[in-house]
């Protein structure tokens, strides 16, 4: 993912009626900020701000954007401002509030409630330097809720894409909260495709790096178990277009044997198949597998790949803006 090269805003700035505290995280599409609100609440405020179409210098407040970049920057504008439209509407305790969005300095701005905790991606490299993994005990109650939270991202027609463990927050009483949609980046994919798309590699699905894959509920699927993947082998998955040349995978996953249960290994090898219709169609069915007790007497069933596609058509039509 491109980094960030844009200057922060300054601590203290007030933008309606939200004041910066400082900057939590940036990447290559946005930069966060702790903020305050008038009553003194902490929000996250997350800003769009795309590397590659837009540069700000220190001590300014609206980047700058060349008249060539302009109708793209637009675009991803629209899809940013269409995305917490979507997630404003949804209210789960494992998907992220959005409280506000609103314009200034140029740009879009989306407030999000701020929580307190850390990521799962920094308690996998805590538990990696330890010489450690997570246990089995731990990893399945974080990812039913998790599938909790992005089953009703998919009932109100968004589509994640991005999901890996740096956007899978813990709270400080261990629940976990989906973070950082990416639908945005999907939509710059589908609608400027001079734009390199953004995504993860080892955690994005093989239709990501296509500009004529499907997506559905298949492709979060895949990110699911690239994510459990990274939590019971301390790294991320080998990226899906290098696995379409040289696939490392089942092997990786078979080191996995003897850890875990043959259950959650199988179920990961059930995420992360490259075809899509060997993958699962449905987030419930891997939902009712994880909430099996260790040991069940059960395996991943192989979906058939009739209408596969067909289901995710207002999915894919929403998430892309």
């Amino acid at each position: 993912m491109a980094a960030q090269n844009n200057a922060a805003l300054p601590d203290g700035l007030e933008l309606a009626g939200y004041r910066i505290v400082k900057k939590i995280a940036s990447g290559g599409f946005s930069i966060v900020y702790l903020a305050e609100d008038a009553d003194g609440n902490p929000v996250a405020l997350k800003e769009y701000l795309p590397s590659a179409l837009a540069l700000r210098q220190p001590g300014e407040l609206a980047p700058a954007i060349s008249k060539a970049n302009l109708p793209v920057f637009r675009i991803g504008l629209k899809c940013f401002f269409e995305e917490g439209r979507a997630l404003a509407r949804i209210a789960h305790p494992n998907v992220v509030r959005v409280l506000n969005f609103f314009r200034a300095n140029e740009t879009v701005y989306m407030v999000m409630a701020y929580e307190s905790g850390h990521s799962l991606q920094d308690y996998i490299g805590r538990q990696r330097a330890k010489g450690k993994t997570l246990a089995e005990t731990m990893i399945r109650p974080i990812f039913i809720q998790i599938l909790n939270g992005l089953r009703e991202v998919h009932a109100n027609g968004l589509l994640h894409l991005d999901l890996k463990p740096a956007n899978i927050y813990l709270r400080n009483d261990g629940t976990p909260i989906l973070l950082d949609f990416g639908a945005v980046r999907q939509g710059f994919n589908e609608d400027v495709p001079k734009l390199t798309p953004m995504y993860t590699p080892g955690y994005a699905p093989p239709e990501l790096y296509s500009k004529t894959g499907g997506l559905g509920p298949w492709s979060d699927a895949y990110s699911i178990g690239a994510a459990l993947y990274a939590c019971m082998s301390g790294s991320a998955p080998q990226p899906a277009d290098q696995r379409r040349k040289d696939d490392q995978m089942p092997e990786r996953i078979d080191r996995l044997e003897g850890a875990y249960s043959a259950e959650l290994v199988q179920l990961v090898r059930w995420c992360l198949k490259l075809d899509v219709p060997e993958r699962p169609q449905s987030l419930f069915a891997l939902q009712k597998l994880l909430q099996e007790p260790i040991g069940a007497p059960r395996a991943a069933p192989t979906p058939k790949a009739k209408n596969a596609c067909a289901a995710s058509t207002t999915l894919r039509r929403k998430s892309n803006c």
